[in-house]
């Protein structure tokens, strides 16, 4: 039985990702590893197809058209065999010790005939050139190694929401509920975190350093100037985590909170992308995504705008922009990221 799938959505990545594969090699047969060669023009693919005969049981690969990073989760998810999936991104990759003590909760979970939905890790930025490695846990807010509920949650701060690289989701919960990430968009890692969401009934937590994240490419899609660029893209995937629930339907009121604040910091990237870019075609794109949110759910509208995020980001005037922008690179540097 493979108790894992683990997807690694790989574009022009023959530099890195024999990293992110070695990581997770030591599972063995308990885990399938799905290299996802989204078009690649390089030795990506070669890379691949190396390790699938060397691991014929444990590594396949799927060459397909470019898509971009949604389309090739979509795609390892589509050839997942595993009782859980996990993304990991090709400069990525995963602490072994982690590994084997989280398969071992699955083996015990399989044993005594249980199933979590979403299971949680820490992750840890590798900043290149920072000795002091950022770890973002959740002790504070999650009970610890039993399963529980989102009425269990504790209160999350501002860098502790659960991202892609700390979540592992049961397999089937996510073919049920239907996640389908939009092709050739960045950004959707928010959608794949998001909207599985109210389907998760049980969770589990481990307070295991497991996933390791790599900072530092220049043309990575998460530096500032990079995002600036494809500011369209951070704002169509906001709107569309808009558009996929109206907050009244969400009934337990701690997933509720967790959603809307989860929705605030979107709001807030987006926001003061449009600020730092200093044009103000974006500041107008910025006065629209607000209004597009006020006119699709004005309850939530309202606790975002006036929250203390919301707030920030739409100081008036140009000295209002300015503090706003020093608030972001405040937080940044209190986050660790970038």
């Amino acid at each position: 039985m493979k108790y894992i799938s683990f997807a690694i959505p790989c574009y022009n990545s023959q530099d890195y990702m024999a990293h992110a594969i070695e990581s997770i090699l030591p599972g063995g047969e308990d885990v399938e590893i799905i290299i996802v060669n989204d078009g690649s023009s390089d030795d990506t693919s070669k890379i691949g197809h190396e390790y699938a005969e060397k691991y014929p049981g444990i590594v396949k690969v799927i060459d397909k058209e470019n898509g971009g990073h949604g389309d090739a989760v979509n795609c390892g998810l589509a050839n997942a065999t595993g009782k859980y999936f996990k993304v990991v991104d090709s400069d990525d990759w995963v602490k072994e010790e982690s590994l084997h003590r989280i398969l071992q909760v699955l083996r015990n979970f399989e044993e005594e005939g249980t199933e979590v939905d979403m299971f949680i890790a820490n992750y840890v930025y590798e900043k290149v050139g920072v000795e002091n490695k950022k770890c973002i846990h959740y002790r504070n807010v999650l009970p610890q190694d039993e399963i529980f509920h989102w009425s269990d949650i504790g209160h999350f701060h501002l860098d502790q929401y659960i991202l892609m690289h700390s979540v592992i989701y049961r397999t089937e919960l996510l073919l049920l509920c239907q996640l389908t990430l939009p092709k050739h968009t960045f950004y959707v890692d928010n959608i794949y975190v998001y909207y599985p969401l109210p389907h998760v009934r049980k969770l589990y937590y481990m307070d295991e350093d497991f996933y390791r994240y790599y900072i530092g490419r220049e043309d990575q899609s998460v530096n500032e100037k990079v995002m600036i660029k494809r500011l369209d893209q951070q704002i169509f995937v906001t709107k569309k985590m808009i558009d996929m629930y109206h907050m009244k339907e969400i009934t337990n009121k701690k997933l509720k909170k967790y959603m809307i604040n989860y929705l605030a910091i979107m709001m807030t990237v987006s926001s003061i992308l449009c600020i730092r870019s200093k044009e103000k075609e974006n500041l107008d794109k910025k006065k629209e995504l607000w209004i597009y949110l006020r006119k699709k759910d004005a309850g939530t509208y309202v606790k975002i705008r006036y929250g203390i995020l919301g707030q920030t980001m739409n100081l008036p005037g140009r000295s209002g922009r300015k503090i706003s922008s020093l608030a972001y690179m405040v937080a940044r540097r209190l986050i660790g990221f970038q």
